[in-house]
């Protein structure tokens, strides 16, 4: 259970964690669930440039794909919303820092054996990572800054996402409907 004092603050829920930890589809059932809006920050990004996020890294690489992202979310105002964000946005502080002050952050908490098990697409699905850095590594390198940010984690190896996002619930609904 989070402090009752964040309803004074936090007025989003912004999930983190690696690609194919279900950042996007437990964000959509947690704003069904819990009556919010919901954004996909990968989605913006693509709707924003008019690219995939493919197409950036092949174009312009992961630093500027991350750049991007920075100043994606960094221009996002919002309240009551689901926010699912991309892998990498816990490498700006900046991005991390504007989505704590408006966001209960939790991180979705998944084994890499799952990760590598769900996703079948590494080489086109977008990750922003350096081509010489392998999935294992970026995966160990991430896992630092995941903890680093979250404020909530949430283990979901073995779970389902209807069951992920009714525990999610459980846990911010009454910090979340305390301020409506």
């Amino acid at each position: 259970m989070l402090p009752s004092w964040y309803a004074a603050v936090k007025t989003n829920l912004t999930l983190i964690g690696m690609p194919g930890a279900g950042k996007s589809t437990i964000g959509v059932i947690l704003a069904k669930n819990l009556g919010l809006g919901f954004i996909d920050t990968d989605v913006l990004i693509q709707s924003n440039r008019r690219k995939t996020l493919q197409q950036i890294l092949d174009h312009s690489g992961h630093l500027a794909l991350r750049a991007i992202e920075e100043e994606e979310i960094c221009a996002l105002d919002v309240s009551a919303h689901v926010i699912a964000t991309g892998g990498s946005a816990v490498y700006s502080e900046r991005a991390m820092a504007h989505l704590g002050a408006m966001s209960i952050i939790v991180f979705l908490e998944v084994s890499l054996a799952e990760i590598e098990r769900r996703i079948r697409n590494f080489a086109t699905r977008g990750i922003a990572k350096a081509r010489e850095q392998t999935f294992a590594q970026l995966f160990d390198e991430r896992q630092i800054l995941y903890r680093r940010y979250a404020e909530l984690t949430v283990t979901c190896d073995g779970r389902d996402q209807e069951e992920l996002a009714a525990a999610i619930g459980r846990a911010v609904s009454p910090i979340l409907h305390t301020r409506r």
